[in-house]
């Protein structure tokens, strides 16, 4: 198989260069592939502040992401556990590809630009159909970022009715520390999501055959968190509403987080993809380590409250229960108390 790439590279620094991925070329045959590009150039203008270095050529085509069947017509692609960095490039979350009869949705999309491209081929390996649907299941960079490999190539880019805003209001941030945390050079070519579809509360998407049902929470690990039920196989994508194994990281309300976890408990579900560990877990019982975690950060914040402690003191011994059970938890954990501290010394 061959691909179309263009060679990009930064304004501002000597070397930092990357081929990156022009979706819609691929071809069996370097011939077709350059007819392709000759008979429907690509628009590069989007590629603002960066320079295009060589003309778009077609080459064969480069590593595809690694993903696993966890059902049928469903794949999902594991993230590292480990804070982003230049080593692993921000491949830290997990991804997903759900293939009807008609068309393919992509459930998150990695840290970076080429993630989606990985993704892109990924998809290729498997399907000729079109990608119809980007679906968004929250603001976190490491889960939004890869996203305009897809919109490029026609995809609706759907989210929480509130994440254009978050978007907006995280963007200049997240660009910058991500780009940093692993590198410009990785994170070259990676724009922030224009979200063309949103949800308020409930709807559903056709892929052919295969109905996913879409629905937006309250504030709870986010204020954006967004849920995808594949009805075909009773395979729900959490996102960052469940975590497995990786320190589970607060961002919106303690409580609200509980309450919609019981709400998912109490639902048909044969296993849900999480947003890190996984790549999928039995339900109910895969959400018991996430809410046992969640009742001791409530209670343990709540008596440091009653006892009248400062929040510099208390974060040091809030659910250090839980430190056994989690990676990354010295990375997470500290944060989750402020945040439950905050929330909670209003009750």
């Amino acid at each position: 198989m061959f691909e179309a790439v263009v060679l990009m590279c930064l304004a501002t620094a000597e070397g930092q260069c990357r081929e990156v991925l022009l979706p819609g070329f691929e071809a069996v045959a370097q011939a077709k592939c350059e007819a392709a590009l000759a008979g429907q150039p690509p628009d590069l203008a989007a590629f603002a502040g960066l320079h295009a270095a060589l003309t778009p050529r077609c080459r064969p085509a480069g590593q595809a992401l690694e993903m696993v069947e966890v059902a049928e017509g469903v794949h999902v692609h594991r993230g590292r556990i480990e804070e982003p960095d230049e080593a692993n490039r921000g491949e830290v979350s997990n991804l997903a590809i759900v293939i009807g009869e008609a068309s393919v949705a992509v459930i998150d999309s990695g840290s970076a630009r080429w993630m989606g491209e990985a993704t892109w081929r990924a998809i290729r390996a498997r399907t000729v159909l079109p990608v119809s649907h980007v679906i968004l299941t929250h603001v976190h960079p490491d889960h939004v970022f890869g996203a305009s490999v897809f919109a490029k190539a026609g995809a609706e880019i759907v989210g929480h009715a509130r994440l254009p805003r978050a978007l907006a209001d995280r963007q200049a941030n997240y660009r910058k520390s991500l780009a940093r945390e692993i590198g410009p050079q990785a994170f070259l070519g990676t724009q922030v999501p224009r979200i063309t579809f949103t949800v308020e509360d409930e709807t559903a998407i056709d892929l052919g055959n295969r109905v996913l049902h879409l629905r937006a929470w309250p504030v709870a690990h986010t204020g954006t968190d967004l849920t995808v039920f594949d009805v075909q196989t009773g395979t729900l994508f959490a996102g960052d509403l469940v975590f497995d194994d990786h320190a589970p990281a607060l961002d919106g309300s303690l409580r609200g987080w509980q309450r919609v976890l019981v709400d998912l408990r109490a639902q048909d579900i044969r296993q849900v993809v999480p947003g890190h560990g996984g790549p999928s877990l039995p339900w109910p019982d895969g959400a018991e380590p996430l809410a046992r975690y969640l009742e001791i950060l409530a209670h343990d914040t709540r008596a440091a409250i009653d006892a009248g402690e400062r929040l510099g003191d208390a974060i040091e011994q809030i659910a250090e229960d839980e430190r056994p059970h989690w990676q990354l938890f010295d990375a997470y954990n500290p944060r989750n108390a402020t945040v439950a501290f905050t929330e909670l010394e209003w009750e």
